[in-house]
């Protein structure tokens, strides 16, 4: 049977148009899509809690004090279930009167003694992918304490997590000065250990995430936060929104970034979202 060659062509320009539309749509599609990732940290020191917590979804990433009495143990179970696994890194606070623990970096070592005490604390922690801070109102704020943990992790593959618990930090700026891989903390789930505190914070995640495309929560062991985080994780997919690990939430980052995305997928750079803890820690 002939076809009409007038016929023939239309079918093929209308086959066009929709291939044309169905490409355009995907990728409308894949531009559009909103990632959140997660962070538990302060691990290490309760065992029970901290099973509860590498129970979550493997797209949780976990972070653990360095020299702690669990964490080996820990992060062999949790590294088998896939999480990615980060070093919490305590940082000297405001507060002389907070505890540190053990790795701590403090105002009052010398370069070397700053740099060997990162190495440690860093090799202390089976595979460690990235790095975040614990406390350290005081130590991101100080411009050469940040180059001195930056000329270290330049030599290695971590990425470094900004978790802003001062909004003089310069941590993040001084990361991206030194081309290492990082992001930052833009939601703290329980600063109030409280239920409906905790889940008006995960909602603003949510918000904020819808909003720039990406967001960074960090939490804790907290028994009323993994009973919110085991309740909504499953149902952040139905809002149009994946869970991540820290590292590919990183690389989705650049690559929106790189890609000249639009503005506000890059706002997520700029924004200001200081911790919402009147003492700085």
């Amino acid at each position: 049977m002939l076809i009409n060659k007038n016929k023939y062509f239309q079918l093929m320009i209308l086959s066009s148009l929709f291939s044309l539309l169905w490409i355009s749509s995907s990728s409308a599609n894949a531009q559009s899509k909103i990632y959140i990732a997660i962070i538990i940290d302060d691990l290490g020191y309760k065992y029970k809690q901290d099973s509860r917590a590498i129970q979550l979804p493997s797209q949780v990433t976990l972070s653990f004090l360095p020299f702690t009495p669990h964490a080996d143990s820990l992060i062999k179970v949790a590294h088998s279930q896939g999480h990615d696994i980060m070093l919490h890194l305590p940082m000297q606070a405001l507060m002389e009167t907070m505890y540190l623990g053990p790795g701590a970096l403090t105002s009052n070592m010398t370069e070397s003694e700053f740099k060997q005490s990162v190495k440690k604390s860093i090799g202390s922690i089976p595979h460690v992918k990235g790095i975040n801070n614990h406390m350290g109102s005081l130590m991101t704020s100080k411009p050469k304490a940040m180059k001195w943990l930056m000329q270290e992790l330049v030599k290695t593959n971590l990425y470094f997590v900004d978790s802003r618990t001062t909004i003089e930090t310069v941590a993040e700026q001084t990361a991206n000065d030194f081309n290492v891989s990082n992001t930052r903390r833009n939601i703290f789930l329980d600063h109030e250990t409280n239920r409906p505190a905790i889940e008006f914070q995960f909602k603003q995640l949510v918000k904020q995430a819808k909003k720039y495309g990406f967001a960074v929560a960090i939490g804790h062991p907290h028994r009323a936060t993994l009973s919110v985080l085991e309740e909504r994780i499953p149902q952040l997919k139905a809002q149009g929104i994946e869970l991540v690990p820290v590292s590919q939430l990183i690389k989705k980052q650049y690559l929106a970034k790189t890609k000249q995305a639009p503005q506000n997928i890059s706002q997520v750079y700029e924004t200001k979202n200081p911790p919402p803890n009147t003492t700085p820690l």
